[in-house]
């Protein structure tokens, strides 16, 4: 490890990194070693033959998608695989969120049985649909599963019968055999199940070698997208989706990037999360998933600089109801008695972006929070979120009696509950966090090393960014500056909102060296202390590279201050 400087060093063994080895295979990922063979998935030699069969036959395919940024993408790879082979029979499904909900439904699938639809692919979802598939067998479609959730456990036996699976023709999903990788997210799933068809098959449609690796944009959007850890294979298929995305010529996504005045040749994971994800999950939320596929999908520059401002605009919608749901909460908050769980809600609360109000009311009160509303069915559904106190899947088991249904990962779920439970529901979450809760860590302690502002520099940034992509699993490496003074807070944002904070730090060395910082999304109320001029404080940060506007500046963005 003595070829790299202290900070990487540091750095790689904070990541469990400690030979020279490991440290180049995970600073230079190759797609050849470290993206898997695709037939090490079970069933997927199976689903190619079948594919193929279907194809050779003319039958009519359905791909049937979640409608969150991991099906949608996973969706567009599958279209950009019947595009390269000039397969025309088939269409897209991507259900509605708020009418519909998650996963396969049996009205769906009786519209395809009459329009002799003869094989469904699903896309980030299926692995739970016992009933739904074997209503489609009845009906004479083949089902081809392609998801990552965790299938229903099996009262049964051990082995891969100790899951309920869904009696499909094909399921291929690593979380239900051998296959290397546990945590690709759905298109990963979809790109490996495009990688081995044309593997078998590329050359029988004289399809070019490697042209799956354009699909890798999208399949590198849903990784970063999905919250699945960015270690393995999935760090593989995000770096090298980054550098796809970069040149990627959809001029839909090129229309995106333009009307948020992000230079495509240097887009971050960062814009993607924060910028491009929110507006494709807008579709959903407020409108029509369809149009983020269509954005994603499309050839036509007009068509994708039309949809590109639609998103742009129910996007815009969405923070607009969220803000003012926002503002109802705190009012409730008012005269609130705070319990260990909160929950809050109102009928007339848009299911689709309770997500969204479940986060910032999390970030808010550090408390794990659950927020409903009625969707259009008069169901009282909601979104969860945890402040790491506690897995809310967990919780929501040991409360299982109160809810319908309910899922998730350890931070963050949904739920339907009984509408006569609804108003007993805190008091119930907050009684079995007792049993379930954990310690959080503190998060002074959470850094990856100390620094000093004078090292808040171009050459060490040079050294950080060899760890991208960062997200889930590979976090922004997080620096301590201890006893800094602030020098000057300014509020700054959007049409002069002042939503945002940015404050310039100061350390007491004798080079007096300065560094400006920002928090988005808060005011000088949001932290430990109350923030002030003069005031010294211990700065929990991150090196950020800003290009707005074409003008490149690097500063810190602050995680915490104490």
């Amino acid at each position: 490890m003595q070829k790299y400087g202290e900070l990487l060093r540091t750095l790689l063994e904070k990541r469990g990194i400690t030979s020279e080895a490991e440290a180049e295979i995970f600073l230079n990922p190759s797609y050849k070693r470290d993206l898997h063979d695709p037939f090490l998935m079970r069933d997927i030699e199976k689903a190619c033959i079948r594919l193929f069969e279907a194809i050779d036959a003319k039958e009519k395919i359905v791909i049937y998608a979640d409608y969150d940024c991991d099906g949608i993408p996973g969706a567009v790879i599958l279209n950009d695989l019947f595009r390269e082979i000039n397969y025309k029979n088939y269409e897209v499904y991507i259900p509605q969120r708020n009418s519909e909900g998650y996963g396969l439904n049996l009205e769906a699938l009786k519209i395809f049985a009459k329009s002799g639809v003869k094989l469904l692919i699903t896309v980030d979802l299926g692995i739970t649909a016992v009933d739904e598939v074997a209503q489609a067998e009845v009906d004479g479609i083949d089902v081809i599963i392609t998801d990552h959730h965790l299938p229903r456990q099996s009262t049964s036996g051990g082995g891969f019968a100790a899951f309920d699976l869904p009696r499909a023709y094909a399921i291929l999903n690593p979380k239900t055999d051998e296959y290397p990788e546990k945590m690709l997210c759905g298109a990963g799933v979809v790109f490996k199940f495009a990688q081995g068809f044309l593997k078998k098959y590329g050359e029988f449609f004289k399809v070019k070698e490697g042209t799956e690796k354009w699909m890798l944009d999208m399949a590198g959007l849903a990784t970063l997208s999905d919250m699945v850890p960015l270690t393995g294979e999935n760090r593989a298929i995000a770096y090298f989706g980054m550098k796809v995305l970069k040149k990627s010529p959809r001029p839909g996504l090129q229309k995106l990037l333009a009307k948020m005045n992000i230079d495509q040749r240097h887009i971050s994971p960062d814009d993607m999360g924060f910028m491009v994800t929110p507006r494709l999950n807008a579709a959903s939320r407020m409108d029509n998933p369809m149009r983020a596929f269509e954005l994603l999908a499309t050839n036509d520059e007009v068509e994708g600089g039309m949809l590109a401002d639609h998103l742009s605009n129910i996007n815009d919608e969405r923070k607009t109801i969220v803000t003012s749901i926002m503002r109802e909460v705190h009012k409730k908050l008012e005269t609130y008695e705070h319990k260990e769980v909160m929950v809050i809600g109102n009928p007339k609360w848009r299911v689709g972006i309770l997500g969204l109000v479940a986060g910032k009311i999390c970030d808010q009160h550090q408390k794990p929070v659950f927020v409903w509303g009625k969707d259009e069915n008069d169901c009282i559904k909601g979104s969860c979120r945890s402040d790491g106190s506690v897995s809310v899947v967990e919780l929501m088991t040991a409360t299982r009696e109160s809810f319908l249904e309910f899922g998730g990962h350890e931070l963050a779920g949904g739920f339907t509950v009984h509408s006569e439970k609804i108003h007993f529901l805190e008091e119930a979450l907050s009684l079995n966090f007792k049993k379930v809760k954990r310690e959080k860590p503190d998060s002074i302690s959470n850094h990856d090393m100390k620094l000093i502002l004078e090292h808040v520099h171009m050459k060490n940034w040079k050294e950080i960014e060899k760890l991208e992509p960062f997200g889930f699993g590979n976090p922004k490496p997080i620096f301590l500056f201890e006893n800094v003074n602030i020098d000057n807070i300014k509020k700054f944002g959007k049409n002069g909102s002042g939503e945002h904070l940015e404050i310039t730090f100061s350390d007491a060395s004798e080079r007096y060296k300065k560094a400006k910082a920002v928090s988005f999304f808060s005011n000088v109320d949001s932290f430990q202390n109350k923030l002030e001029e003069s005031l010294k404080v211990n700065l929990l940060a991150t090196f950020d590279l800003s290009r707005f506007r074409g003008r490149e500046e690097l500063r810190l963005r602050i995680e915490d201050i104490i």
